[in-house]
């Protein structure tokens, strides 16, 4: 279950595009996540897909402009409408984006988004030549003053064989939109988080470098959990190649004084911050312009000390009062528990995080994680080997506690 989804009632509009097999897709994922998805085909959908495809996947009716008019049909639009949490119709076509802007409600589909209360978002799929028709682009800004959420289209291959804009995004990515879209009343929401994540590089010379096996998964989790509890999102992270969370704020940095100057930028007003990245200790005394030849004979490298980010996290919240929460994490080898309360204490940190990255199915480079819990009050709390997403609601609860604000899971 993904908590922005769990148990709440979706109502996916399927309109007629070649797209629809992505909204199959849609459908499924949304249901894994949590949701109870009501889907409504237009007649030109169901040409595509039955509405047996969609009950497959979704355990839910799945229903056409046929139910509209049967024994129900004079109060089943209100209801879909009534209990939906969320609109989302994918893929859109033109006309039915022409239909919306104008208020217009002869199908199912359109009298269903007339009558909706929820907030709707809509994914366009038409060739590129429909959709940057200036009647479309005119129903489509009608349609943002309204406050629709429009995502989409993409460029690339479409039906006609042609290149252009028009493709629906992925279902991926729309789920992303959705999830982000769905958590904003959530516990955190209008509360400034902090979350770094990764390792970083310090160079040696233009090729090489010193760096560490840090992936940024748990930081990347945690910046995601985050989001889903309503948070303001700013992701400081070294080179990776996750994917981005949608609704964070997000900055590349290198080496440790790229990322001390992002977060001392990033922690004004901030409720928490999370230290998640693994910073270098150390780096090159002095990086060489050039690339170090083998023939050269260098074989000594000097090293010094990089600025520690929360001794300076801890002496500007002295004076500001922010961040309200600091979270570290300690990666240990040895002695887990006492490295990690001594950098609690040394660090002025409300919790932190330790575990033990001598363990092969925790800790670095994989999705799983075994820690202890460590708070400033003396507490101590052990998780079991869990996903590292589950690790981050933990800590997510955990700062929300910190914080003393109200833990629901009625956003």
């Amino acid at each position: 279950m993904i908590i922005p989804f769990q148990n709440k009632r979706i109502v996916l509009g399927v309109t007629g595009s070649i797209a629809v097999y992505k909204s199959v897709e849609l459908a499924s994922r949304l249901t894994q996540a949590g949701s109870l998805v009501d889907v409504i085909l237009t007649h030109s959908a169901s040409e595509f897909v039955t509405p047996l495809t969609f009950q497959s996947v979704t355990g839910q009716p799945a229903y056409t402009d046929n139910d509209l008019w049967g024994s129900q049909g004079h109060i089943l639009h209100i209801g879909l409408a009534k209990d939906a949490q969320q609109m989302v119709i994918a893929p859109i076509t033109a006309n039915t984006i022409a239909k919306l802007a104008h208020g217009l409600a002869d199908n199912l589909l359109t009298v269903t988004a007339l009558a909706a209360r929820c907030p709707i978002l809509i994914a366009p799929a038409m060739d590129g030549g429909m959709y940057a028709h200036p009647a479309t682009q005119a129903n489509l800004e009608t349609l943002k003053k309204r406050d629709a959420t429009i995502i989409g289209p993409a460029e690339g291959h479409l039906a006609s064989g042609m290149m252009g804009i028009g493709r629906m995004v992925e279902p991926g990515e729309l789920l992303g939109h959705l999830r982000y879209q769905m958590s904003r009343r959530g516990p955190l929401r209008k509360k400034k988080i902090v979350v770094t994540a990764g390792g970083t590089f310090e160079p040696i010379d233009l090729v090489r470098g010193m760096t560490n096996r840090s992936s940024g998964k748990q930081g990347f989790a945690i910046a995601q959990a985050a989001i889903d509890h309503g948070a303001d999102v700013i992701l400081i992270a070294g080179k990776n190649h996750l994917p981005i969370p949608i609704g964070a704020e997000y900055y590349q940095v290198n080496t440790a004084e790229e990322m001390l100057a992002a977060v001392l930028d990033a922690i004004p007003h901030a409720s928490a911050l999370v230290m998640a990245a693994a910073v270098a200790d150390f780096r090159p005394a002095i990086a060489a312009k050039e690339k170090i030849k083998k023939a050269s004979g260098f074989t000594t490298l000097s090293l010094e000390v990089t600025t520690d980010i929360l001794s300076a996290v801890a002496e500007l919240k002295s004076k500001s009062g922010f961040p309200e929460i600091t979270v570290g994490f300690a990666a240990e080898s040895q002695n887990l528990l006492e490295n990690a309360k001594q950098k609690l204490e040394a660090k002025k940190l409300d919790l932190i995080i330790a575990n033990d990255i001598s363990a092969s199915d925790a800790g670095f480079e994989v999705d799983t994680n075994r820690v202890f819990l460590l708070d400033a009050g003396g507490g101590k709390e052990e998780l079991p080997l869990m996903g590292k997403d589950e690790v981050a609601r933990f800590v997510l609860e955990r700062v929300i506690g910190l914080l003393g604000l109200a833990r629901s899971d009625v956003f």
